[in-house]
C-alpha cells in the first residue's frame, strides 16, 4: 500500500474539521462518500454511531474501527 493511501483518512479529517468544531454521523458519511473514499474506509465511516463529534472523539471512534479491522497497517490512524 502506498504512503498516499495511509493519509487518505487522515485528509477526510482534516477536511471535516478545517471549519467545524463538531461534526454528525451524517456530515462524516457523505463526506467519505463525497471525497470517493474506497469502500473499505467508507465502510469505517459508516460504523460511527449516531450522534456529533469534536476531532478527538472522532478520531479515537476511527482508529478504534481500523484496529479491530487489521486496517492500521494499511490505512495508519489518525489525529
Amino acid at each position: 500500500m502506498a504512503e498516499e493511501d495511509k493519509q487518505l483518512l487522515q485528509r477526510f479529517v482534516d477536511s471535516l474539521y478545517r471549519d467545524a468544531r463538531r461534526v454528525s454521523r451524517l456530515d462524516a458519511v457523505i463526506r467519505s462518500e463525497a471525497l470517493d473514499l474506497p469502500m473499505e474506509l467508507q465502510g469505517i465511516v459508516e460504523l460511527l454511531p449516531p450522534g456529533t463529534y469534536a476531532r478527538q472523539a472522532l478520531c479515537d471512534q476511527l482508529n478504534s474501527a481500523l484496529k479491530g479491522h487489521g486496517w492500521t497497517s494499511a490505512y495508519g490512524t489518525v489525529d
